[in-house]
């Protein structure tokens, strides 16, 4: 089978000040850097409501709704900014990524990468913080397990930042494993290790500043991957964030290309072993152009090649 590519244009509408990281070329990059390869192009389609009210309740929605400007840009917080075609595009990166739990689930993609922004790991129940409106992998996640009928996911986050959003829409959730690598100290200042879930399903591990492949392998294959695989998921759920790259600006990691693909070949071992080879990707951050593109490439390389295997 092949590996499905899901992503709208509506992606590069989500406009944002001068200068922002998480600008409309992220996107450009990592589309240009998957060009040629053998993928199955899907369009992302808008979220249903009731599968953004199963993880946000409605006023976080109507509020979205009720902010969204019809010209300029209007600042939720700190660095979370609207224009006119932000929420157009939020709602595609949620609906990519139901519709790419949709496509592994019915055996129409191996697996799936979802390149859409913006990203969505730090949205919390009620709160739009971080770049990010709603939580995309949380709701993918919730729809793998109410509208499937599986009885456990697991995501598996390795963007630089703590996904602080994705563990408070599923930590309640038993069903549900929340895995993280991540730096700290560093924004959102969540993470510790001590956070552990109502129901034991939150690992995370954080990793100092300077830490590199050696420090993120090990704590992959020391406690990461066997929490997963004693875990295990009918569906594994990734947020492939690339900002841990050397390259960086917004964080100080040291991993490579090189780093990602091994995370993703392990993961893609996990999901060989428990889900049938179910596993849905999912674009989180990276803010240097290029490392992010060779990157998302290398990652959807491993993805396509498991896929055809």
């Amino acid at each position: 089978m092949t590996t499905a590519l899901i992503t709208h244009p509506d992606g590069l509408k989500h406009l944002m000040p001068e200068g922002h990281p998480e600008r409309p070329a992220r996107l450009e990059y990592v589309l240009a850097a998957l060009e040629g390869k053998t993928l199955e192009h899907v369009h992302a389609p808008m979220a249903a409501e009731d599968d953004l009210l199963r993880v946000h309740p409605p006023a976080h929605l109507e509020r979205l709704r009720a902010a969204a400007p019809e010209t300029g840009l209007i600042q939720l917080d700190g660095d979370t900014f609207m224009s006119p075609g932000t929420l157009a595009a939020a709602y595609r990166a949620a609906g990519g990524a139901v519709r790419a739990v949709d496509m592994v689930m019915a055996g129409e993609a191996a697996n799936a990468f979802v390149a859409c922004r913006p990203p969505g790991h730090h949205a919390e129940t009620a709160t739009p913080m971080g770049f990010c409106l709603f939580g995309t992998v949380a709701v993918a996640a919730r729809h793998a397990l109410d509208h499937h009928g599986l009885r456990r996911v697991a995501v598996m986050d390795f963007d630089v930042h703590h996904g602080n959003g994705t563990q408070d829409l599923l930590e309640a959730e038993a069903r549900a494993l929340f895995c993280s690598t991540h730096q700290m100290p560093l924004w959102p200042g969540t993470g510790a290790a001590h956070e552990t879930g109502a129901h034991d399903n939150v690992l995370n591990v954080p990793l100092p500043p300077g830490a590199g492949s050696a420090e993120f392998r090990a704590a992959m294959t020391g406690t990461v991957l066997p929490r997963i695989a004693e875990f295990a998921p009918e569906l594994l759920i990734v947020s492939a964030g690339f900002d841990a790259h050397r390259a960086d600006p917004l964080a100080q990691l040291d991993l490579v290309e090189e780093d990602f693909a091994w995370a993703t070949e392990h993961l893609c071992d996990l999901a060989d072993a428990h889900c049938g080879g179910r596993l849905v990707s999912n674009l989180e951050g990276g803010y240097d152009l290029a490392a992010l593109a060779a990157s998302a490439a290398a990652h959807v390389d491993v993805l396509i090649a498991r896929g055809a295997a």
